[in-house]
């Protein structure tokens, strides 16, 4: 694990730490929680085809991730609860009325989702959906809202039990009761939006803020006739299942046990390299004179110098399976980018580099010659 200094750094010296991730296929939001000392975190929302940038994140950060949150069950994209249950064994929370399968934390209006010292109030707020919740920061600055209030707009009301009746209660008096003050974080914005606050929606929200009443309220919603969602007939029975794939599950490259960093880079630990060298191609891409010095190089490696491997390409095998390493993981990283884009499939960077070998206690060889 990370240790909590990098932590409270990441969090801009705080003792909560929140980050909002998006996907913009969707226009989906995710955030994640953590509460700086105890290294303890929920995600909210999270979408299934980001599963690697936020395990990474998880990761990488050293967070502890207690929950993975939904506000509801989506129809516009598929959640990644599931994947992250199974990757960190975080709880799988939502809306106990939602019904689904797979829910290891169902949950209802007055429940609390503890992180270390911090939890999330849950309030109930139907109308989008029966089983919409908005997630209340403990000290009431901050309210997740799903779908429910979006940036001066709201979740629409026409199908999955959706009424408009319900939403405009749940709004009024479940988040715009909440302190002016209090920022809240939509499910999604189209238009770059990020967050708001009840003051705001209070004042200039134009389907329920100024002087609109709900019967105002009612009648704009009906006359939406929008278009349903065209991921709906995926989304849905998946976020039923709380995102568990049918089958085998997400593919995993049958060459190795790939990871990937928040920079989206593949990437294999040490141990499991030095436990398959004979299998691989390892590409170290440090100067020669580094290749030959005392570092020593991994057994079998061949050198070809970073500012001189787009030269080179012709001297390696794209669709061997190649491990590049250099002293830290850095200029390593680079040319693992550059040869996926020369169109190797079967290539990954050595997390840590040298220097995480040396750490691991993974046998060092002799220098290389060259």
């Amino acid at each position: 694990m990370v240790a909590v200094p990098l932590l409270l750094s990441a969090a801009g010296g705080h003792s909560l730490l929140l980050r909002q991730l998006f996907d913009a296929e969707t226009g989906t939001f995710t955030y994640i929680l953590v509460d700086v000392p105890s290294a303890k975190g929920v995600l909210i929302d999270p979408v299934f085809e980001r599963h690697d940038r936020d395990l990474a994140l998880v990761r990488e950060l050293g967070v502890d991730l207690m929950a993975c949150l939904d506000t509801h069950a989506h129809a516009d994209h598929v959640t990644g609860s599931w994947l992250m249950h199974e990757a960190t064994g975080a709880a799988i929370g939502l809306a106990a009325a939602a019904r689904a399968e797979h829910v290891t934390q169902p949950l209802r209006h007055g429940d609390r989702v503890a992180f270390g010292a911090r939890f999330l109030e849950v309030r109930a707020t139907p109308g989008h959906t029966d089983g919409c919740l908005t997630y209340v920061l403990d000290d009431l600055s901050a309210a997740f809202t799903g779908d429910a209030l979006l940036i001066r707009g709201c979740g629409r009301c026409d199908f999955q039990q959706g009424d408009a009746r319900t939403l405009y209660r749940s709004i009024t008096e479940q988040i715009l009761s909440l302190p002016d003050q209090c920022l809240l974080y939509p499910g999604h914005d189209y238009s770059g939006r990020q967050m708001t606050s009840v003051a705001e929606e209070r004042a200039l929200n134009a389907r329920l803020g100024g002087g609109a009443d709900e019967r105002d309220f009612v009648i704009h919603m009906d006359s939406l006739k929008l278009p349903h969602p065209h991921r709906i007939a995926q989304a849905l029975p998946a976020n039923l299942r709380s995102g568990r794939p049918q089958g085998d599950g997400p593919d995993q490259p049958a060459w190795a046990p790939l990871k990937r960093s928040y920079s989206g880079l593949p990437e294999l630990e040490p141990e499991w390299v030095a436990d398959h060298l004979a299998e691989l191609t390892i590409l170290d891409v440090r100067n020669a004179d580094e290749a030959k010095g005392p570092d020593g190089a991994l057994p079998g490696s061949r050198n070809i110098p970073l500012p001189e491997l787009a030269e080179h390409l012709d001297r390696l095998d794209p669709e061997a399976a190649t491990v590049v390493f250099c002293h830290a993981g850095s200029r390593s990283a680079l040319a693992t980018q550059q040869l996926i884009k020369a169109g190797f499939k079967r290539v990954a960077n050595l997390r840590g580099g040298l220097q995480d070998w040396y750490r691991k206690g993974l046998p060092m060889p002799e220098p290389l010659s060259v």
